[in-house]
């Protein structure tokens, strides 16, 4: 098995700086654009299949890359972005910072003693849904011998890296959030993952992320 895992193209949200977890942001042309490019760059993978998050910039950047080729979608709402409840829309970076926790700096700077809002999701929660979608696609028997399209979100994707490398809670973010459109590729062999390349781009020019 050969997994392509890619951040979604860029939205309006990513530009400001607003934390889009759940919330159904759209692609902005932009983020569609980057998307061709990807699809120009991805053109001769031979995918079996497309498995995505719900959400619908990351359906989209899925249906752009897969482009006129006649594979499978498949949505999972366990690989959907974390939930930060109440605190979604808000800025969580830069001057424009308005997100009411003085601690909320610890969602990047110490995620072992990160604290959801309410109505919000925990990394223990969030990494164990990932943590799931993996388990089961790692062990498939249908799908040992696909190679496979994965569209999905900023944080899904460090939760995916930390878990192939069984990285502590502290180090969840590892090389940071990898670039709008950014793919990861990862051979799985007897259950067992491995990383080949990661946060490839087929694009030039750099992206301020988050």
């Amino acid at each position: 098995m050969r997994l392509y895992i890619m951040r979604h193209g860029e939205t309006d949200w990513n530009k400001t700086r607003r934390l889009q977890g759940k919330s159904d942001i759209p692609l902005n042309d932009f983020g569609r654009e980057l998307a061709e490019k990807t699809r120009e760059g991805l053109k001769d993978v031979p995918f079996d299949l497309v498995i995505t998050s719900p959400l619908s910039r990351a359906r989209e950047t899925a249906m752009i890359v897969r482009g006129e080729r006649e594979i499978p979608i498949i949505e999972d709402a366990r690989i959907e972005e974390m939930s930060f409840g109440s605190y979604e829309g808000m800025c969580c970076k830069g001057e424009g910072f308005n997100i009411p926790d003085e601690e909320f700096h610890y969602f990047f700077d110490d995620p072992a003693h990160y604290r959801p809002a309410e109505d919000g999701e925990s990394f223990p929660e969030f990494c164990t849904r990932v943590e799931n979608f993996l388990g089961e696609l790692f062990h498939s028997k249908e799908y040992q011998d696909s190679t496979i399209l994965i569209t999905v979100h900023g944080a899904v994707l460090c939760a995916m890296i930390r878990s192939i490398r069984r990285n502590p809670l502290r180090l969840f973010w590892g090389n940071g959030v990898h670039k709008n459109c950014g793919v990861t590729i990862v051979r799985v062999e007897d259950g067992v993952p491995e990383i080949e390349q990661e946060n490839v781009t087929y694009y030039e020019g750099e992206l301020e992320q988050w």
